[in-house]
């Protein structure tokens, strides 16, 4: 599957810590391969109609769409403040 980032998310990815923008690599490489990657915990998020939620980590999280053969990378942050949870 391709994975490609919004201009939200590169601007997002730039901010990141460089700690966290290697584990976001290695998370946006096993997005490609799949989607069920057991590190990657992917599941829906509550009250957004399509719009999926990944883990880079236990504080940080993304958010992606899902269209055909393309994964679109939304935003990049820190879980809940981040991804207008809150």
């Amino acid at each position: 599957m391709k994975v490609r980032l919004s201009h939200v998310a590169e601007r997002d990815f730039q901010s990141l810590p460089l700690s966290i923008r290697k584990k976001a690599l290695k998370q946006l490489r096993f997005l490609e391969i799949s989607l069920q990657h057991p590190s990657l915990r992917v599941k829906k998020m509550t009250g957004m109609t399509s719009v999926w939620e990944a883990r880079i980590d236990r504080k940080y999280r993304m958010t992606f769409q899902k269209d055909l053969d393309t994964l679109t990378i939304r935003k990049f942050g820190p879980h809940d403040e981040g991804l207008g949870k809150k």
